[in-house]
């Protein structure tokens, strides 16, 4: 197809407030490199990455909880994920999936016409494993928010599902960084897996990656939740903040704890675990700043372990997993990409269980 000169996409314009985006009806279309494809874009789910760049909750000068909302400053040299200035403006989204329009000189022709998921994760592919030079997609690089958009040949993989574009929007971010953090964690059937923020998209990501591992699996999420978070599959479902979380466990034995809330909690998390426990951890939305006791950590062999950058693998791992019907979508809603300021709020109250996708 000859693809368009300009095309709608919602643009941010700043840190801030939901205010920050800008709906754009003719910018302009991507044009491809040697090694890129184009794609037409079916849907683009939200995540927290979205949020918390937008408002410029990575800065060290932030440590309240996620909000969404704009704060008064920020330092100017670590606004986001990687701490580092981003460059504006930006289109967000990173969990677009949509049919390849057009490719590089470089890209296999045979992808035209293909149904994809875009890997979050974008790479110096002259040094692939470097940490360091790795970026996200709606951050280092323009995203999902839009009609088109565009990726390196290496990180899109072609996708045989009979999931709508919306449902597979829903995989790429809760699913691999919930494949990545349980990997660091080297979790496995024999240990019982407490998952922190279990509503969300994360959340039930990792109870069902969890139970694939054949783990037992312990949630935690707000009462009014519970229904939903159960179609995930836990063996326990508990409050989100537990009275006295030891008393709550019972007879469960907690071995990993898959952390995305930090918060007031957190101190308890780290005392329920068993002597060589492992705690991993990829979010904080319940606040960053936390006491820990090092005799707790060092006495009973403790394994502390953060989750951002993972393997290229885990992507098409998950691909593989949603082929095979071995992990299931959580949509929660869907909106028009022109209201995508009013999915954003929804998503910030939380009043979802599982995740939300605009459409463009």
């Amino acid at each position: 197809m000859t693809l368009p000169e300009t095309m709608k996409a919602m643009v941010l314009t700043g840190h801030g407030g939901v205010d920050m985006y800008h709906w754009h009806e003719s910018w302009p279309t991507p044009k491809p490199g040697p090694d890129d494809v184009v794609v037409k874009v079916g849907a683009c789910g939200m995540n927290n990455t979205d949020v918390n760049t937008r408002s410029g909750w990575y800065s060290k000068a932030i440590s309240e909880a996620t909000t969404g909302g704009a704060y008064k400053a920020l330092n100017d040299d670590d606004p986001t994920w990687g701490g580092r200035p981003l460059a504006f403006p930006r289109i967000q989204g990173a969990d677009a999936v949509g049919i390849v329009v057009e490719t590089g000189s470089n890209a296999d022709k045979g992808l035209l016409g293909k149904r994809v998921m875009i890997d979050g994760w974008t790479r110096d592919w002259s040094d692939p494993g470097n940490m360091d030079k790795t970026g996200y997609f709606g951050s280092e690089k323009d995203g999902g928010y839009a009609e088109y958009t565009m990726a390196d040949r290496r990180d899109v993989a072609v996708v045989e599902s009979t999931l709508s574009d919306a449902e597979l929007a829903t995989f790429q971010c809760s699913y691999t960084t919930a494949e990545g953090m349980l990997s660091r964690a080297n979790a496995t059937g024999a240990d019982t897996v407490l998952v922190t923020g279990a509503s969300g998209g994360v959340g039930g990501a990792l109870i069902q990656l969890a139970k694939r591992r054949g783990a037992r699996v312990v949630a935690l999420a707000s009462e009014s939740k519970h229904e939903h978070v159960k179609k995930c599959g836990p063996d326990l479902m508990l409050p989100r903040h537990p009275a006295n979380l030891r008393e709550a466990l019972g007879d469960e034995k907690v071995t990993v704890v898959a952390d995305i809330a930090g918060g007031s909690l957190w101190p308890k998390l780290i005392d329920i675990l068993e002597r060589g426990g492992r705690y991993t951890c990829s979010g904080a939305i319940a606040g960053p700043m936390v006491e820990l006791d090092l005799r707790t950590f060092y006495l009973r062999d403790l394994t502390l372990t953060g989750s951002t950058i993972i393997p290229q693998s885990v992507f098409h791992d998950v691909v593989k997993y949603i082929e095979r019907g071995e992990i299931r979508p959580m949509l929660a809603a869907t909106y028009p990409l022109a209201r995508l300021r009013e999915a954003q709020r929804a998503f910030i109250h939380k009043i979802h269980t599982g995740n939300i996708v605009v459409v463009p």
